[in-house]
């Protein structure tokens, strides 16, 4: 099993706002690397391709009001994963927002894999904080 977090970012946005942009993945595509191509989504779902890698698909399996999602691997993917959208309230209606990535992997795809991970889920929150400046 591999765990990745990301930095606890804080975005100048109340949790609710956040949570809101989060529990509908037609908004991830703006939170995607560039090697993310064939995005397909609705509100619950989505898939898309990381180019030359895999295909992933994935699906909202619990949303907590205005503090948690729990994201989970569909349909196609090379391993089973689990994604944590954790959102607090912070000050002055800023919220503390952090990713969480769980992958059921071979000892050798966790090799290969733990860096770009943890560089998607870098990325994913670096992007959710510069679409609220």
């Amino acid at each position: 099993m591999v765990k990745i977090k990301s930095d606890k970012v804080l975005i100048n946005k109340p949790n609710k706002e956040i949570f809101s942009f989060l529990s509908n993945f037609n908004n991830f595509e703006k939170l995607m690397p560039e090697q993310v191509i064939n995005w397909n989504s609705t509100e619950d779902t989505c898939s898309f391709t990381v180019k030359g890698m895999a295909d992933i698909g994935m699906r909202i399996k619990e949303a907590n009001k205005f503090s948690f999602i729990h994201i989970v691997s569909e349909g196609k993917a090379p391993f089973d994963f689990d994604m944590m959208c954790h959102i607090e309230p912070a000050e002055n209606n800023q919220s503390q927002v952090q990713l969480e990535l769980k992958a059921n992997m071979n000892p050798m795809l966790a090799i290969m894999a733990k860096r770009p991970l943890q560089n998607l889920i870098d990325i994913m929150v670096s992007k959710l904080k510069e679409h609220y400046e």
